[in-house]
């Protein structure tokens, strides 16, 4: 049976639903946009961001996103009953438009627009995933590495500069929400 609610956090009407006894639990100081929509067991941890139209649907298993990661506008995070859950680490951006399905993604990764990672991959800390990759099934992907293609392959070991960008992508999303947050004044 699903249960249908409205959140309200950080005044926004975000679907979030019940289902089979799970609910969605979200951290206070996270910011989910109005029409994201959150079903079952899924937790947001502290200062994460869940954007436009992104549907994280724990219906079927686990679905854990990490402090200060941000799932941009679009991204749609799932997973195989009995089989795989999805967790994502601290400080990881999710890009426009990306398919997450029963993967694991480790600390201050970035995955890129339209990338698909499916059941059982595996993303190390400091992994630049581009944009449209196809991370296949049980692929792992070595921490400190660029990955592109279809099917993903590592390309390049990533910069310093690289990881520093990473870090500063996750940290403007807490900035982007607390736009939507505050009130407006009259002039």
């Amino acid at each position: 049976m699903i249960e249908k609610k409205l959140h309200r956090n950080n005044k926004s009407a975000s679907k979030i639903l019940s289902v089979r006894g799970h609910h969605p639990h979200i951290d206070p100081s996270a910011w989910v946009a109005d029409t994201a929509v959150l079903v079952g067991d899924v937790v947001i941890a502290a200062h994460a961001t869940v954007w436009f139209q992104a549907v994280v649907r724990g219906d079927v298993g686990a679905i854990r996103i990490g402090e200060a990661t941000n799932i941009q506008d679009q991204v749609v995070i799932h997973c195989t009953y009995q089989k795989t859950d999805t967790w994502v680490g601290d400080r990881v951006s999710v890009g426009h438009g990306a398919i997450l399905h029963g993967c694991r993604i480790e600390d201050e990764a970035l995955i890129g627009m339209r990338a698909v990672l499916l059941d059982g991959a595996h993303v190390g800390k400091h992994v630049i995933v581009a944009a449209g990759a196809v991370v296949l099934e049980g692929q792992q992907l070595t921490s400190g590495f660029l990955y592109a293609g279809v099917p993903a392959r590592k390309r390049k070991p990533l910069t310093e500069e690289q990881k520093k960008w990473i870090l500063r992508t996750a940290n403007n999303y807490p900035l982007y929400a607390s736009w939507f947050q505050k009130k407006e004044t009259k002039a």
